[in-house]
């Protein structure tokens, strides 16, 4: 009797490892199908693999700039000076003397007699807000600068009007001319002073 029941329960060991056995195959070929099989061939269920990618340089630069933006720095350029009208009369004085020249005629007989006040734009044209003391010492120094230029100022004045002719200076039109031309001669040569009007305190053509 023990040895029958000893057979029956090998027996059952046996089939008892044998459904295990079956088991365990079947889930291994269950899984190698579902993972090795083509994804095109039916199957339970798919699966589906992600891998990392490394995001571009140049996309993360431009993920960091709309995340942060940068406000750029704009450089600032100083507002322009005002330009200061100054009118006739509101300017700097400076006698020249007495001209007497001979025109630019063939028989040489024919000569201009001419005093001219220059009138300047002041240098610095804080002039008009300084205080007195300030402006007279301002007054020193800018007539003891236009002395030293005289001698190349009365010289471009002599050029100037014996270039001049008879019929081109004797008429109102023709010294309103020449008025036009003296600025325009003295400031082309002595940029650094501003000629703003021309006075003639004496004008005669014969």
């Amino acid at each position: 009797m023990k040895e029958k029941l000893a057979a029956i329960a090998k027996s059952f060991s046996k089939a008892i490892l044998a459904f295990f056995t079956t088991i365990a195959l079947g889930i291994t070929f269950f899984m190698a199908y579902i993972m090795m099989a083509p994804d095109d061939w039916p199957k339970p269920f798919y699966l589906v693999y992600r891998i990392p990618t490394a995001v571009p340089a140049s996309e993360a630069v431009a993920h960091a700039a709309e995340a942060e933006p940068v406000q750029a720095s704009v450089p600032t350029e100083p507002p322009p000076a005002a330009e200061v009208e100054i009118r006739a009369g509101q300017g700097l004085m400076v006698e020249t003397g007495t001209k007497i020249v001979n025109l630019a005629e063939p028989s040489g007989r024919r000569y201009i007699k001419v005093n001219i006040v220059l009138e300047y734009a002041p240098t610095d044209l804080e002039y008009y807000t300084m205080g007195e003391e300030e402006k007279t010492e301002y007054l020193t120094e800018f007539y003891a600068e236009i002395e030293t230029k005289q001698p190349v100022i009365n010289d471009l004045l002599i050029t100037l009007l014996s270039s001049q002719t008879f019929e081109s200076v004797y008429t109102a039109e023709g010294k309103e001319t020449l008025r036009t031309q003296i600025i325009d001669f003295i400031n082309t040569r002595l940029p650094e002073y501003r000629v703003i009007f021309v006075y003639f305190t004496e004008f005669v053509v014969q």
